[in-house]
């Protein structure tokens, strides 16, 4: 199945892609949230779909983000060999986490605000995992079991405000609009093999990220089981796993950033494409 939530900014609702048609499903379920997850909302929606009076949705809607905002946004950094390399970093022995937050989730065609005072704001494409029920001290073969979906996501930093301003990767991370997800949330049965994916970022046209997701360092059965170790990860969770190389920070000669007006545009295999357009902040 692939979930999407469309309608102004604030006031989504719940619908489903079925043939490439989009249906609103709100009549049947409140909103894809910890409490869908959580209580079988995923078994309903199979239901759901069968029903032939599903009203369906103008494609010319706006799609917000597919999950309402999650309980916590998990970031994994430096998952990708060739990303490591392209910022001088060591392969890192065990994943490096960190926060963003979820209040810097937006739509996948959303606009990406250039926060105030910004000079490096970075491009990141990126696999997100979405939890399904409550997991604490998962083993990596039960992972697959605590799983939900996947969701494309871009992984927007602020460089200067990440590496330059002391402390913790979060104050360049999380930024407003800097996690458009979407445009739909796969069901894990959609998605054959997911450490087989092609992931890919182009700016104002240029391809600049071309990956797969076979080059992580650590995979996503890892990943869950890990985190799980660490925090209790309830259901609609999200873990971003990563981004290949090509970001700003590797350009050679000089690394190079996103200004006003330019377009990003990215996808993965399986879990579609989304494009914003960066401004300028502005009250």
């Amino acid at each position: 199945m692939k979930l999407i939530r469309f309608g102004p900014y604030g006031k989504e609702r719940p619908g489903i892609i079925l043939n490439d048609e989009y249906y609103d499903v709100s009549a049947h379920v409140q909103d894809y949230n910890e409490a869908f997850f959580e209580n079988g909302g995923l078994n309903l929606l199979e239901k759901v779909i069968l029903r032939d009076d599903l009203p369906k949705i103008s494609k010319t809607q706006r799609l917000g983000s597919p999950l309402a905002r999650p309980s916590k946004l998990v970031c994994v950094g430096l998952n990708y060999k060739d990303h490591a390399a392209e910022t001088n970093s060591p392969l890192p022995k065990e994943p490096i986490l960190f926060f963003k937050s979820t209040s810097a989730i937006v739509g996948p065609n959303d606009e990406l605000v250039l926060p105030k005072d910004s000079s490096k704001t970075d491009w990141e494409v990126e696999l997100a995992v979405v939890i399904g029920k409550r997991a604490a001290y998962v083993t990596v073969e039960e992972a697959q079991e605590y799983i939900a979906g996947y969701v494309l996501l871009n992984d927007y930093s602020e460089r200067a405000f990440q590496l330059e301003r002391n402390g913790q990767w979060v104050k360049g991370k999380s930024c407003d609009t800097f996690a458009p997800m979407g445009p739909f949330m796969a069901t894990k049965d959609e998605i054959k093999d997911v450490q087989q994916l092609r992931l890919w970022l182009s700016v104002n046209g240029k391809i600049l990220q071309d990956g797969n997701t076979h080059n992580m360092i650590f995979d996503v059965a890892f990943l869950v089981s890990y985190i799980s170790q660490f925090m209790t990860l309830l259901p609609g969770d999200v873990i971003t796993t990563g981004t290949p190389a090509g970001v700003g920070q590797g350009q050679r000669p000089e690394p190079w950033f996103l200004k006003p007006g330019d377009v990003v545009a990215y996808g993965i295999d399986g879990l579609g494409k989304a494009q914003q357009i960066a401004k300028a902040y502005s009250r």
